[in-house]
């Protein structure tokens, strides 16, 4: 297992040593769609940590956010987002990761969240913990929704459609604060470190959140959808990341929300 997260760390380093140099460069910016931006430095990201991957581990299956990923019959399957946070970095807003999650037949075994500016390496591997430049890190003890700073996200695109704005007031007036800092991975990892009790958020792809699933897990934390106490699997719809401490009441205000006619978009 080990040696999965050791390509994984060597990946996420190169990855975010191209990051920082791009940004002393002007940006070429390219468009997804109406909001989605690509830079080239997304590009050149992930065709490092592609190349990499493929290098160690050539079978394995690669999920990668920018297109440079391959499919194969494996079990093994890595999801790569080579910048998470593309719209903080175009704007040279320094808040963004490199994220790398690996899952076999659907169970997450090892992740990666690295955060170049701050060089933050945090790590895990299932079922031996998560840990923050190799000192292990835990979820917080907060008991209480009203003294917890939690954290969401938006789309960047159809926010017209989109019901996190009624959330995001809601959990405003009921918590210490709600915090939008537009990176899922690093927000999902200071869950696990403490430094945020609770993130949400809709329409999250499976690179956005492999790796930061598990360091919740690993930290002592919780990971489900908005409903129930199934583990959320990266890619479906909504997800909820907690200290465990204050899950129960999070799902209960979701559910008060979708009860007053807020319901999600389809």
């Amino acid at each position: 297992m080990n040696a999965y997260l050791d390509v994984a760390v060597e990946a996420a380093r190169e990855g975010g040593a191209i990051l920082l140099a791009e940004m002393d460069r002007p940006r070429q910016i390219t468009y997804k769609g109406d909001a989605d931006i690509v830079t080239q430095a997304d590009k050149r990201s992930e065709q490092a940590i592609v190349t990499r991957l493929r290098d160690h581990f050539p079978k394995h299956a690669i999920v990668a956010e920018e297109g440079g990923g391959q499919e194969s019959a494996s079990a093994f399957r890595w999801h790569v987002d080579p910048l998470d946070g593309t719209t903080n970095y175009a704007h040279s807003y320094p808040c963004f990761a490199v994220s790398i999650g690996l899952e076999e037949a659907g169970e997450l075994l090892a992740g990666v969240v690295y955060n170049p500016i701050a060089q933050e390496m945090f790590t895990a591997v299932r079922g031996e913990g998560a840990f923050l430049n190799q000192k292990r890190i835990h979820v917080s003890t907060v008991d209480k929704l009203a003294t917890s700073l939690v954290a969401t996200g938006f789309p960047t695109h159809k926010r017209e459609s989109n019901p996190n704005i009624r959330y995001y007031w809601d959990f405003t007036l009921r918590s210490h604060g709600v915090r939008r800092d537009g990176s899922a991975a690093l927000d999902l990892a200071s869950v696990a470190c403490g430094r945020f009790e609770g993130f949400w958020e809709f329409g999250l792809k499976s690179w956005d959140t492999a790796a930061g699933a598990l360091l919740v897990r690993e930290a002592g934390g919780s990971v489900t959808r908005f409903e129930g106490a199934a583990p959320y699997r990266p890619g479906e719809p909504d997800m909820v990341a907690s200290n465990t401490h204050i899950h129960a009441e999070m799902q209960k205000l979701f559910a008060e929300i979708r009860s007053s006619g807020s319901e999600p978009a389809k």
